[in-house]
């Protein structure tokens, strides 16, 4: 806690709703080093006034909260709150889950420049299995894999998936922080979360004015530019703007160029010490790489194919996103508060590519198939409302939360299916050609979902040692599908499930806990918006996990370290049947179990090393696939993309006085790209790193290097090609705050 100044009041300059943003904490102006400028800003967590201080004196005065409610830059945050593991706004350390705080500045410190980067390689046991042309927003965590098992959300608003593919957040320019919850969350978010849930936060409105700004030049073309913008714009007013642009022409020799430009803003009024209204938009446009993967040659990369881009030359991939949230924060007393949340999501996203690449040996040419175009047009109206109490139960403390959730969902899927054509190049040298397709472009199908959900948390302190935490979840959705193509195969499906959670938090001392947790969770057989006729009988498929960890701090906060152990099931799956290989049935199961262990050390004064690592057994217990005219069962085979080792390290050395440097290394292990496990993914680690060199107080440049060793490497891949990550690159930035 820091030290609170009590002999100066701060009634005529703050409101009471006001406190420090993640990774702000500043306490004079000589720790603006390579930092970001110090914060004081709106939000969830309202801190009275009394709370507040100001320390320091001139240029180097910085308004100071109490670190619970601040998330440090360095650290895993174990003490800090956070809205994603608990509705009641626990810090990981009171929560019975791995939950993990990453504060943006921790991010952008490390050039991590897409929501992506900072997940895979700051979140332990994540990965991505994500495409350019699905937005990238794909995940693997504790042997689940894929946007129905892992969830997102954005400012803790989740968006439903469309035939597989979310397409923002993207930029991390504007991330205050990100939060990632591994393990079950149906009891908090509803379907699709069995693996867990990655919540990315932007920055908020600030009371203090603020400007930063940064410019980027790098190899491939890469171009940057960004500003953040934040203050009062009246007494009880303010305001934040992040814009962010980036283009690149990229690191293939055909059609490799990108951008996109990110715009957030937000304004809050303050209308009474106890009452404040938040109205945010942001804007996504991206012209994402169009870039599908290359085709093995012989089960490897030749590496005279690694910088080709088999896509045509006027494909088009085009996604533009609208998300406005209106927020109502009111605390009528110091033991209730509300909070609702409207909200109107809308994504437009337009695919034009040829995007399956196939090498034929007895030609020696590769075939093209798959000419794809399609437009996903999606609008999502929904309202989240909670009431949060404190008080006591038999004498004991107690905290609970209540509340509900509604969304209208409508979703239409424009193409030219079935996707025929095919066209064949020479591997090496060829002309990409243009796009042709035998099939016009129709709407496809429409859905329409409605969506209600009821959910409640409560935490019991029994003492000051220990405590209990249960919630309930329940949620019933209901999917109208029409099809103008053949109306025959249009439906009404209504589905239901209920999900639950128990835990218990025992802490030896202020610095320590050791929890044990049971939940459950449901996920879709496909992404529930766009369900087939085929899909239109199956049920949610369930799931329950049990979970034990311990969390410490140590070496007077210099330290910290998680470790947890966990089981997890999930039955119901989709499986051929024995006897109709063809038709699927749902008697299938799956399961995972596993360790995962992060730490963080403050070593000595100028270095830092932090560190996680996951350590995953994932089967198919029942599992069942039609191969030719017969059902093959892959029981005890290890499922798609999922590798059974990541890990993630990060080193940072103040080795002279304005200058510091950073390295981290991202592991992740063998993976398969089939049933059988025939068809292997070798493990592969990346290594990036920076240098840091402070001109100013307020500005700094920075050198990054990516990929420094230029491995090879495949991201996700099938059995025919393989999505290369990006080769070695180099870019300069300059960073001002003024």
């Amino acid at each position: 806690m820091v030290r609170v100044d009590r002999t100066r009041s701060l009634a005529e300059r703050l409101p009471a709703a006001l406190y420090l943003s993640t990774g702000a904490l500043v306490l004079s102006s000589t720790s603006l080093t390579a930092q970001e400028p110090a914060e004081v800003t709106a939000g969830s967590h309202a801190v009275a006034l009394e709370e507040l201080a100001v320390q320091g004196a001139g240029s180097g005065t910085r308004l100071l909260a109490p670190t619970p409610y601040t998330a440090a830059a360095a650290g895993l945050n174990l003490t800090t709150p956070n809205r994603s593991g608990s509705r009641l706004d626990l810090s990981p350390l009171q929560t019975p889950a791995s939950i993990e705080v990453i504060p943006g500045q921790k991010i952008r410190e490390r050039g991590q420049e897409t929501v992506q980067e900072a997940i895979t390689q700051n979140a332990a046991g994540i990965t991505t299995i994500g495409a350019p042309g699905n937005g990238l927003g794909a995940y693997t965590s504790r042997g689940f894999a894929g946007v129905n098992s892992v969830m997102q959300l954005y400012d803790g608003t989740r968006l439903y998936v469309g035939a597989g593919t979310i397409t923002y957040p993207f930029d991390t320019w504007n991330v205050d922080r990100i939060e990632v919850l591994r393990g079950p969350a149906s009891v908090l978010y509803g379907d699709g979360a069995i693996g867990g849930v990655i919540n990315v936060v932007p920055k908020k409105p600030v009371a203090v004015p603020i400007n930063a700004a940064r410019a980027a030049l790098g190899s491939d073309g890469v171009k940057r530019l960004a500003i953040d913008s934040g203050g009062p714009i009246g007494e009880n007013v303010f305001y934040r703007l992040n814009v962010s642009a980036n283009q690149a022409n990229g690191w293939l020799r055909q059609n490799g160029d990108f951008s996109n430009l990110a715009v957030s803003g937000a304004v809050l009024y303050q209308a009474t010490p106890d009452l404040a209204f938040t109205l945010s938009h942001d804007y996504g446009y991206q012209e994402p790489l169009r870039y599908f993967g290359t085709p093995l040659i012989g089960g490897r990369i030749d590496p005279r194919t690694r910088f080709n881009n088999y896509n045509v030359d006027d494909s088009r991939i085009v996604f533009e996103d609208n998300w406005t949230q209106f927020k109502t924060e009111w605390t009528p007393t110091a033991d209730i508060t509300i909070r609702n949340t409207a909200y109107r999501l809308k994504s437009d996203r337009h695919w034009r590519n040829v995007e399956t690449y196939t090498f034929v040996p007895s030609t020696g040419l590769i075939r093209r198939t798959n000419p794809i175009e399609i437009f996903h047009n999606q609008e999502q109206i929904g309202n989240r409302f909670d009431a949060a109490f404190k008080g006591e139960v038999f004498g004991f403390r107690n905290e609970f939360v209540a509340g509900f959730d509604v969304n209208h969902i409508k979703f239409s899927h424009t193409n030219n299916s079935p996707y025929r054509g095919e066209t064949s190049v020479n591997p090496f040298v060829f002309s990409p050609g243009v796009f042709s397709s035998l099939d016009l472009t129709t709407l496809g199908y429409a859905t329409s979902s409605d969506q209600y959900s009821l959910f409640a948390e409560n935490r019991l302190v029994l003492t000051e040692q220990f405590s209990l935490i249960a919630g309930v979840r329940y949620d019933a959705p209901t999917v109208r599908r029409s099809d103008p193509r053949t109306p025959s195969a249009g439906f009404t499906k209504d589905f239901s499930a209920l999900s639950y959670r128990f835990g218990a938090v025992y802490s030896p001392t202020p610095d320590s806990s050791l929890y044990a947790s049971y939940a459950t969770a449901v996920d879709p057989v496909n992404s529930l918006i766009t369900l087939s006729l085929a899909q239109k009988d199956f049920e949610l498929s369930t799931g329950e996990q049990i979970e034990i960890g311990y969390k410490q701090l140590f070496w007077e906060g210099r330290g910290e370290f998680t470790l947890a152990g966990y089981r997890i099931t999930k039955d119901n799956l989709l499986t051929a049947d024995p006897l109709r290989p063809a038709v699927s049935i749902q008697v299938g199961s799956q399961s995972s179990h596993g360790v995962e262990a992060f730490a963080s050390l403050g070593l000595w004064e100028n270095w830092r090393v932090e560190g996680n690592i996951a350590l995953v057994h994932a089967q198919y217990d029942d599992f069942q696939q039609a191969v030719g005219s017969a059902a093959v069962n892959f029981a005890g085979n290890q499922p798609i993309s999922v590798p059974a080792r990541v890990a993630n390290l990060w080193l940072s050395w103040a080795f002279a006085p304005r200058w510091e440097a950073r390295a981290g290394v991202q592991f992740v292990g063998e993976t398969f790209s089939d049933f059988a496990n025939t068809v292997r993914r070798p493990a592969y680690e990346v290594v990036n790193a920076s240098v840091d060199y402070r001109v100013s107080e307020t500005s700094h440049f920075s050198v990054r290097a990516y990929n420094l060793l230029d491995k090879v490497y495949p991201v996700t891949g099938s059995s025919v090609s393989w999505l290369l990550g990006r080769p070695r690159s180099v870019e300069v930035a300059y960073n001002v705050a003024f």
